[in-house]
C-alpha cells in the first residue's frame, strides 16, 4: 500500500443516475478530476500543468494516470504537473467562487467592473498590461503562502507610466466639499 492516500485505490469515476444539466440522461458515469485532468493534458499536448499547492499530494496519481495512458495510447507527450502558492492580496477577494457570487448577486456590474481584481477589471480600471506583467515578474513564483500588499501593484503601474514620455498628468477633485475655516467665532472664511 502506498504512503500517499491518493494512490490507495483511487476513485477514477463516479456513477450518478441523475439528470445532468447539459447531457440529460445520456451518461451516468463521469470521470473524476484527477483522472480527467491528467488524460486531457496528455491528449492536448500540455507540457506543464500549473496547479496550486493543494494539488501537490495529487501529483503521484497524476503521473501514474499519465504513465498508464501513454502505455496504451499513441501519445508520446508526458505532461508535468508543477505546484505553486496562490496569489493572495491583502484586503482583496481572489476566490473565483466568491467573486462569482458578487457578480451573480449584482453587487458589481460584471467581471470587468473596475472594482473586481480580475484581468478584465484591472484593464477597465486603466492598468496597462505591462504593469500587470511587471507585477507578476516582481512577485515571482513561490511555494510559500504569503499575502502581498496591493501597493506593489500600484508601484508597478507608476513604474510603467513613469516610462511613458510626455504622459499628461492631471489632478482633479470630482466632488468638492465646502470647507469653512474659522479664525475667530465671528469671522469665517468660505472656501469652495
Amino acid at each position: 500500500s502506498s504512503p500517499n492516500l491518493n494512490l490507495r485505490d483511487p476513485a477514477l469515476y463516479r456513477i450518478k443516475n441523475l439528470h445532468h444539466q447539459r447531457t440529460g440522461s445520456t451518461w451516468s458515469i463521469y470521470p473524476m478530476y484527477d483522472y480527467a485532468h491528467a488524460i486531457s493534458d496528455a491528449i492536448e499536448g500540455i507540457t506543464h500543468s500549473l496547479c496550486t499547492l493543494e494539488f501537490e499530494n495529487h501529483r503521484p496519481l497524476y503521473d501514474w494516470v499519465v504513465d498508464q495512458y501513454i502505455k496504451y495510447a499513441t501519445i508520446t507527450n508526458k505532461p508535468k504537473q508543477i505546484e505553486f502558492s496562490r496569489l493572495n492580496l491583502q484586503h482583496t477577494i481572489t476566490s473565483k467562487r466568491k467573486l462569482a457570487s458578487l457578480v451573480n448577486a449584482q453587487y458589481v456590474q460584471g467581471w470587468d467592473d473596475p472594482r473586481m481584481p480580475t484581468i478584465r477589471g484591472l484593464r477597465t480600471r486603466g492598468i496597462p498590461p505591462a504593469a500587470i506583467r511587471l507585477f507578476c515578474q516582481r512577485i515571482g513564483i513561490s511555494k510559500v503562502d504569503t499575502r502581498l500588499e496591493p501597493s506593489i501593484l500600484d508601484d508597478c503601474v507608476r513604474a510603467i507610466l513613469d516610462d511613458v514620455p510626455d504622459l499628461p498628468r492631471a489632478f482633479a477633485v470630482i466632488e468638492p466639499l465646502e470647507i469653512i475655516f474659522s479664525e475667530e467665532i465671528h469671522q469665517q472664511i468660505h472656501v469652495s
